[in-house]
């Protein structure tokens, strides 16, 4: 905890906002999507989503193939235990459905589809993406698919990241989110198996980039590696692009 309040401080000391960013690509982004402040009807729809989870007082027995939770090491947590602790935030949760509404993304994988909060948030932005998302625990998964049961174009994987991975048969991805084991060399592997998936507009996000030392070790290789054109820092969430049109640049923008 001591670590990431230490790089938030940081982070607001090297932060800027839309007047810092000299690239129009990164500038029309932050301008009409991070800080679009319309309030969109499906806002609605995420509200409710989130608040059917935080009622659910059922038990699951949780199976952990990644790094855990920083909240508790019990193998078994109520619904809305982990929708509290372990899912993407309610303004998070916006910030993707405007990402996909923004960018209007087709083919998408998410890494870690949780309780699918994160989930519903991008298939609302665009109702015709596909979207594959993997959930290392059955119990888990099956609650969101339950959940998701009237979204149409979601297919639910469950097992092993690396495994799943392997099995995957989209050439391309136009979206992948990084969203489970938050270990550094789990993340780096994924970031190297899903390179060979990318084109020109693909974007990666990897989520808690300050999760650890490690995630931020991970986090500082992949903006390194030569097919990577342009970061964000938001500090919660990492964006990489692979533009080849763009000089490479770092931002850090707070949102």
């Amino acid at each position: 905890m001591f670590y990431q309040q230490k790089k938030y401080i940081q982070f607001l000391i090297k932060s800027t906002n839309q007047h810092g960013v000299h690239s129009p690509f990164v500038y029309d982004l932050v301008t009409n999507c991070f800080y679009d402040s319309k309030t969109y009807p499906d806002y609605k729809d995420l509200k409710e989503y989130r608040k059917r989870l935080l009622l659910n007082k059922r038990a699951l027995e949780i199976t952990d193939l990644g790094s855990g939770s920083k909240v508790t090491n019990n193998t078994s947590r109520t619904i809305s235990s982990i929708a509290k602790h372990s899912g993407t935030s309610f303004k998070r949760t916006k910030l993707l459905f405007r990402l996909s509404k923004y960018f209007q993304f087709q083919n998408i994988l998410e890494l870690g589809t949780s309780l699918g909060i994160a989930t519903q948030a991008i298939h609302l932005g665009n109702l015709k993406s596909q979207i594959t998302s993997i959930e290392g625990c059955t119990n888990i998964s099956n609650t969101a698919k339950s959940n998701l049961a009237n979204s149409k174009n979601i297919k639910l994987l469950v097992g092993d990241f690396d495994l799943q991975i392997d099995t995957l048969d989209q050439d391309s991805f136009d979206f992948v989110f990084f969203d489970g084991n938050h270990n550094k060399e789990a993340t780096l592997r994924y970031f190297e198996k899903l390179l060979s998936n990318t084109h020109n507009d693909t974007l990666f996000i990897f989520d808690d980039i300050y999760w650890s030392k490690d995630m931020t070790q991970a986090w500082k290789a992949i903006k390194k590696h030569p097919k990577v054109s342009v970061t964000i820092d938001t500090f919660f969430w990492g964006f990489v692009f692979f533009r080849k049109e763009q000089v490479k640049e770092d931002f850090v923008i707070r949102v």
